[in-house]
């Protein structure tokens, strides 16, 4: 593509992608992504599938693992509530207007 005498080459200084601005329309024209090395292979796209589906696999059991555990909790801390309220005397609370 020819480059107008408008248009400006600037490289991205994040990413390092290359842009061509046009000064007269006030937008950018083109874009290139610079070429990144860590690309993954199309051979290798199996393994990674594979390494991806155990991860959400270890990730879902522990979640499962959390949730059974998780009643277990809930029961303690309400059986030490409840001990707890039993120890505790009954009392009136007092309210503001009962002060006057």
């Amino acid at each position: 593509m020819a480059k107008l005498k408008s248009e400006v080459e600037v490289t991205c200084p994040c990413c390092q992608a290359t842009l061509v601005f046009d000064t007269n329309l006030g937008r950018i024209v083109s874009h290139k992504e610079p070429d990144r090395g860590n690309k993954p292979e199309l051979t290798e796209a199996q393994r990674i599938l594979a390494e991806e589906a155990a991860r959400r696999e270890a990730i879902f059991q522990q979640s499962v693992d959390h949730e059974k555990t998780r009643g277990d909790a809930l029961s303690r801390r309400f059986d030490e509530a409840l001990r707890q309220a039993r120890e505790e005397p009954v009392t009136k609370p007092v309210r503001d207007f009962d002060l006057d």
